[in-house]
């Protein structure tokens, strides 16, 4: 529901206002941006677009770190969340990816509307998991406030985390709620010398038991885990599992580039435009087989349940996406290919249906980033 008098908005609220009018009365199509980081993610931008940049609307509106609560505004730069919350130990525990370059920063909106989490994911769940609450301007001008700034607050559909991963197609985010955890005390990194099926069974049999494994990742022979928590419960799972003790600032810069995508295995697809496919699959399932796929061309995550790919063949999507359904997953073309066909995996049309429904409420004369998640809208 409006909650925001017109007289009541800021000069950067009503100068967002004015563009979602003027873009409505022009049928022109607003491409939603902050710093422009993930641009490359999704299908193409409408063609002859306005872009509605978000970036002069930004500060921390509240921070409870009593309450493990952070408030801010969408053009918020995640460093300076990142910052202040380091101030007090504590952290964006989903990890959020800022793949920053040419100056560009990345904006808590952005993060928040691309829905994407790093490694602590496997342990820690997503971002829409940290989604309290969210302020959104629709697609006549008003003002919507969904959820708040507490994990139980109101009944009904939770709205807000609907809107994270929706790469702004439902509306302009304005403000979002987080919740926050504490920084671990102790942190380790092991690695382990080990093929990618065995790897994929290792953490699977890691996974029921008490072990502090707050990320996992396969490449080149080797898998990565790294553990978080407790010195005591840090120290006893090390005496445990075994492996090779990394560095901490070779383990920490192992995991900064894994989030970041600045790791030798993402910037080889990155530099050499190719396709890099993201397949989401049931953790224990063994090494997907992709054609002439060699090992230098995946990356396991996730306890193996975030498998990365090179598509260095141009591979069919529908070779790809078939593979990744017959073991109970999806694919998602991640970076390069084709972006103006499918990028993500085409839902079934009565699922297709609730999304136009939603949509047609939240932007009825379809202005916000048309055709981004699906060329439907």
């Amino acid at each position: 529901m409006p909650i925001t008098p017109d007289t009541a908005l800021s000069p950067a609220l009503s100068r967002f206002r004015d563009a979602i009018a003027q873009a409505v009365d022009s049928r022109t199509p607003l491409t939603l941006r902050g710093g422009g980081t993930k641009d490359f993610y999704g299908r193409a931008p409408a063609p002859h677009g306005t872009v509605l940049d978000t970036r002069e609307w930004s500060g921390i509106v509240d921070y409870d770190c009593a309450e493990l609560v952070i408030t801010a505004r969408s053009g918020t730069p995640l460093v300076e969340i990142e910052a202040a919350l380091a101030e007090h130990r504590q952290m964006l525990a989903f990890e959020p990816p800022h793949f920053a370059a040419n100056g560009r920063q990345a904006t808590v909106g952005g993060a928040f509307s691309s829905g994407l989490s790093g490694p602590r994911r496997q342990s820690v769940g997503a971002l829409r998991d940290f989604v309290l609450g969210a302020v959104v301007m629709d697609g006549r001008g008003d003002m919507l406030n969904f959820g708040g700034q507490v994990m139980k607050n109101v009944a009904g559909y939770d709205v807000s985390r609907l809107m994270a991963g929706a790469l702004g197609t439902l509306g302009l985010i304005v403000q979002v709620s987080l919740k926050v955890l504490p920084i671990p005390f102790c942190d380790a990194t092991l690695r382990f010398a080990l093929a990618q099926g065995e790897a994929i069974d290792t953490l699977n049999r890691w996974g029921g038991q008490p072990l502090p494994i707050a990320a996992s990742a396969w490449i080149d022979g080797a898998l990565w885990v790294r553990l978080s928590g407790a010195d005591a419960a840090v120290r006893a799972a090390i005496t445990k599992l075994g492996g090779e003790r990394v560095d901490d600032a070779e383990g920490a810069a192992f995991w900064r580039d894994l989030r970041e995508q600045s790791h030798a295995f993402f910037a080889r697809a990155v530099q050499g435009s190719l396709p890099l496919w993201r397949i989401a699959l049931p953790p224990a399932t063994p090494p997907l087989a992709l054609g002439h796929a060699s090992a230098d061309e995946q990356l396991v995550e996730w306890g193996g349940g975030q498998r990365w790919w090179i598509d260095t063949a141009n591979t069919s999507a529908d070779v790809i996406r078939n593979a990744a359904s017959k073991a109970g997953g999806h694919a998602t073309l991640f970076r390069n290919g084709d972006r103006a066909s499918d990028i993500f995996t085409p839902v079934a049309a009565p699922l297709m249906a609730v999304h136009k429904r939603l949509k047609d409420s939240f932007d009825p004369h379809g202005i916000f980033n048309p055709g981004r998640l699906y060329s439907a809208f």
